[in-house]
């Protein structure tokens, strides 16, 4: 018998993944693996029988991923599960902030009470809300995962021309992106060359303020910037600056902050990107079945902290451990293995930075002791023998 701890609503379709060998709620204590959205978890003590978080969702700003590679949890996301719920969210931000049809609406509204003459003053006023269409104009994407590519070919299909950049391209993401796109590998061509740019990047130490004063002055004047990743991407100061001198016509945001709102330009949405019940039961559809596949066979997919690793079941008993990628790790592990005279049917490992996970499958059943030697190997995080 399973737990699995939900630290928000998640979509039945979802919960309806767990089986009956599961226990799953907001009540569960001493989890094998916890489902969560938007809570913050970065003051929660996690007891020592969880193996998992699953994130319902792309980020994971939430999670204490650090704290959770050195204590042998895995966290995962869900990528691309939302991807087409924030796709069309930004294709209607550009839509809106190209045809300023949110201020337009509001003036429309101010017209109430004129009776008749409601139509000659649309006609007399409509012409401050004029725009430039989306079609032969340039797209540029920073970041092409996902809902990047989405984007790139989403506005492709409009008529727009899309530059794409993305240093960490996946082979996946590179066939499923629109061959008329432009693979762009100075991000400064983007900025300097697109009507329109489009970020799709986590929030690191890297990409944090990459949209600041530096890199809008090579823009062209009257860019229109959409921010559907994380606020602290933009920085509010080199924004707002840009907005009042004309440099940057609109900015949609999806992450509203007190700085941005009731802004001249600024199109703040909340957070609504992945808003939609497609997508909901998608994230949690695909969180529950990355959990289980975890608990119950110990691959790994879409893990945010250590390797992707997979291998099918070739032994009655799996051995999994997650340790520190360093030198003759392998050797003491099977050493251990060998020694209590039980064969390897298959074995596999993969390392991610500072952490590697170790898969061994055996038909003899791996004692505690064979278990608990390997725990007290140096460098170690956990064993698990499924």
């Amino acid at each position: 018998m399973y737990k699995i701890k939900t630290y928000n609503k998640i979509s039945k379709v979802g919960l309806e993944v767990f089986d009956d060998k599961y226990t799953v709620g907001d009540e569960v204590e001493n989890a094998d693996g916890a489902i969560v959205r938007s809570a913050a978890l970065h003051d929660t003590e996690f007891p020592t029988t969880l193996k998992a978080i699953a994130r319902a969702g792309a980020g994971t700003n939430n999670i204490p991923v650090d704290r959770c590679s050195e204590q042998g949890i895995v966290v995962f996301n869900t990528p691309g599960a939302n991807a087409n719920a924030v796709k069309e969210l930004v294709i209607a931000g550009m839509l809106i902030s190209s045809r300023r049809v949110i201020s337009a609406i509001e003036w429309a509204k101010t017209l109430k009470g004129e009776g008749d003459a409601v139509g000659k003053l649309v006609e007399k006023g409509k012409s401050a809300f004029a725009g430039p269409e989306l079609k032969g104009k340039t797209l540029g994407i920073i970041g092409l995962g996902a809902i990047g590519v989405m984007v790139a070919n989403a506005a492709n299909h409009l008529g727009m021309k899309v530059y794409g950049y993305d240093p960490y391209l996946s082979v996946n993401s590179a066939w499923n992106l629109n061959h008329n796109a432009v693979h762009i590998y100075d991000i400064a061509e983007i900025y300097k060359n697109c009507d329109y740019i489009s970020v799709h990047v986590p929030l690191t130490d890297s990409t944090k303020n990459m949209i600041n004063a530096d890199t809008i002055a090579m823009m062209k004047q009257g860019v229109r910037i959409l921010n559907f990743a994380r606020a602290g991407l933009v920085n509010s100061d080199a924004m707002l600056s840009a907005l009042e001198s004309g440099k940057v016509a609109a900015y949609v945001t999806d992450f509203p902050t007190d700085e941005m709102l009731c802004v001249d330009g600024v199109i703040a949405i909340p957070h609504l990107g992945a808003s939609t019940p497609e997508s909901e039961d998608n994230c949690a559809d695909m969180a529950a079945r990355q959990l289980i596949d975890y608990i119950e066979n110990g691959n790994i997919t879409n893990s945010v902290n250590m390797p992707e690793i997979s291998m099918p079941r070739s032994g009655k008993y799996r051995v999994c451990v997650i340790h520190k990628n360093i030198p003759n790790m392998l050797t003491a592990i099977t050493g251990i293995v060998a020694e209590n005279n039980v064969n390897i049917e298959n074995m596999l490992n993969k390392s991610r930075g500072d952490y590697a996970y170790t898969m061994i499958d055996v038909n003899v059943e791996a004692t505690s002791e064979i278990e608990e030697r390997i725990a007290a190997v140096d460098g170690v995080i956990r064993v698990r023998v499924i």
